[in-house]
């Protein structure tokens, strides 16, 4: 009860200094906020000392930051948001009703994301149910380059794809606005389509080891149905990823700035975006509060959905180990996507990313121009490759600490659970203007941004992960046979979960180069001339119906990132290799017959996951 409290006061503090932090937004950026009002009032009138000062005693500024946020907890805790600098119009009715839209879209996304990830898992489930996985235990074998792909799609270009193609050329659905269901579709395509694929892999990766549990094995000679033991699977992995898709709820939800902005839903992500670019306080902290307390939300809720799918064996120690020992998965497919990008990234780097040829705008794909050129007369090849050396080094060195800071955080849940619910809330847009009031603008403000949440899903899974294998059969026996707590997390705990989220991070390091380039493409990363790949995609857009190459040479980079990401992560297994456990008496002693008689006895005594 102690603890429970502990971590609700935690997570208050959290929530409120984040508050509080975005209600200090205009004097952290050192600008006067009546002049930032004026100017999204109205951009003609003139910003003489006497309009400031007026504007000053209409919002109330003038005692200072402290002040204002008083006054605006003050009347918080009467139900009263306050006003919005800009409109002058209650904050709370258009916070709720920018909340309800995020929230149709987000459920609708889910939904697409849940039939993608049930797309990308169907031929596992198929063997599995077949019993005909074999040598798949542990994952695919070098396959998933589609997922990988799709998860590498960057979401505004599937977005500006869908609006034109589905929307404007073949008219199928509304590309604009919000007004019915029909206006949810491609938007929910667009946001759903990338998480289906990241959810997808992660549960394909799952899946192998629960088919190689004991009660798998028992319900086959039971003689139960091939989709019955299927079932049981994907319901025995799904505990493992429920923190993840929790944290993609509130990503959905208040991270579709860029879809929203495509096509112009009044959601809370453009909403929270544009209160923060005209510091309009009141609507960005009532926002902001609204995303974390959803994230607290869905916290609650996805960790009740666990214990509630996991049952008594989460608490009895009677789980085993969906990350058995496996050998690596072999193949060639990460050296060929590895020598195929290398070779465009080389191909580039000869070339002049710089050099204006404006005889030769938006030209097709050649031979002197093997990407074809933008609207400027630059060689797109070269742009590409030049900025793959700000784009994919920037990104690994932030997968790099992202997966070390997510993997320390993880295993003292406790600490990082809170500060996780509460990082993802805060969409990377917000995060970037935040970083920039801090530390200015410049080169490092993206990655800094993207750094900053970039950690949250990896603590979350390894803490899921971490809390399941301590209630595995193995730990319960290596316990009772005198192992201490720093010989269980060295060679038990650690090695079982750091390769999965090993993996998890070598996924998502596609996902970090779309975020810095989500960035760019909404003006908050590198700027001209940079060939940063998320500038080349927000410049080459609005011309992607007349000269399609320009926006496709760098999402196909990206995704052939991606392929090489998954394609590499398949060979990163847990060791077949362990050593041994210690005994009572000190002395060493194989534990793998005594685990294989203790699935045995797992069997025999009717522990099973199957109903």
């Amino acid at each position: 009860m102690r603890q429970r409290v502990a971590t609700l006061v935690w997570r208050v503090l959290l929530a409120g200094g984040l508050v509080c932090g975005i209600g200090l937004l205009p004097w952290l950026t050192r600008t006067d906020p009546a002049y930032t009002v004026l100017k999204a009032r109205s951009a003609e009138r003139e910003p003489t000392p006497e309009v400031l000062a007026d504007i000053r005693r209409q919002l109330g500024i003038d005692g200072g930051p402290r002040h204002v946020l008083t006054g605006w907890l003050g009347g918080l805790l009467r139900g009263d948001a306050g006003q919005s600098w800009i409109s002058g119009a209650d904050v709370l009715p258009g916070v709720l009703r920018a909340l309800g839209a995020s929230l149709l879209l987000m459920a609708v996304a889910l939904l697409v994301a849940v039939l993608v990830a049930g797309t990308i898992c169907a031929r596992t489930l198929r063997l599995g149910a077949r019993r005909r996985l074999g040598g798949r235990r542990g994952g695919r074998r070098g396959g998933g380059s589609g997922s990988a792909v799709l998860a590498a799609l960057p979401e505004f270009l599937v977005a500006s794809v869908l609006a034109t193609v589905v929307g404007v050329q073949l008219g199928w659905l509304p590309a604009l606005g919000w007004y019915g269901p029909q206006w949810t579709v491609l938007p929910a395509l667009a946001l759903g389509l990338p998480a289906g694929a990241v959810l997808g892999r992660l549960l394909d990766d799952l899946l192998p080891g629960a088919f190689g549990e004991p009660w798998a094995l028992a319900a086959a000679a039971r003689g139960l149905t091939g989709r019955s033991i299927a079932r049981q699977a994907v319901r025995r992995c799904v505990p493992a990823l429920l923190p993840n898709l929790g944290l993609f709820v509130v990503g959905l939800t208040g991270g579709a700035v860029a879809v929203e902005q495509v096509f112009d839903i009044p959601g809370l992500g453009r909403t929270t975006l544009q209160a923060a670019l005209a510091q309009d306080l009141p609507v960005l902290q009532a926002g902001t509060l609204a995303l974390v307390l959803l994230a607290a939300l869905a916290t609650g809720a996805t960790r009740f959905a666990a214990r509630l799918l996991t049952g008594p064996a989460l608490r009895d120690g009677a789980l085993s180990s969906l990350h058995r020992p496996a050998p690596p998965a072999g193949g060639l497919l990460p050296l060929l996507y590895g020598a195929l990008l290398l070779a465009v990234v080389g191909a580039g780097l000869a070339r002049d990313p710089l050099a204006l040829d404006t005889g030769r705008r938006l030209r097709a794909p050649s031979l002197a121009h093997p990407f074809g050129t933008d609207a400027l007369g630059r060689d797109l090849l070269a742009r590409v490759g030049h900025g793959a050396l700000d784009t994919l080094l920037l990104a690994a060195a932030i997968s790099a600490a992202a997966l070390l800071a997510g993997v320390l955080l993880g295993l003292v849940p406790r600490v990082s659970a809170p500060l996780v619910d509460t990082v993802n809330a805060v969409p990377p847009v917000l995060v970037a203007l935040l970083v920039t009031a801090v530390a200015g603008s410049g080169a490092a403000t993206p990655a800094l941004a993207v750094g900053a949440v970039a950690w949250g899903p990896l603590a979350a899974h390894t803490a899921s992960l971490l809390r399941q294998e301590r209630a595995t059969l193995h730990i319960t026996a290596t316990q009772g046979l005198g192992a201490g707590r720093v010989h269980l997390l060295r060679y038990e705990l650690l090695p079982a979960v750091v390769p999965p989220v090993l993996r998890h991070a070598l996924l998502r390091l596609p996902g970090v180069a779309l975020a810095l380039a989500s960035l760019g493409f909404l003006g908050l990363g590198a700027q001209p001339p940079s060939p940063e790949w998320g500038l080349l995609l927000a410049e080459n857009q609005p011309y992607a119906e007349r000269a399609p190459w320009a926006v496709l040479a760098p999402a196909a980079v990206l995704a052939l990132l991606g392929a090489l990401a998954v394609s590499a992560a398949g060979g990163l297994r847990r060791p077949s290799r362990r050593r041994a456990a210690p005994t009572v008496d000190g002395v060493g002693k194989d534990t793998g017959a005594e685990r294989r008689s203790m699935a045995a006895a797992e069997v025999g005594t009717g522990r099973s996951t199957v109903t």
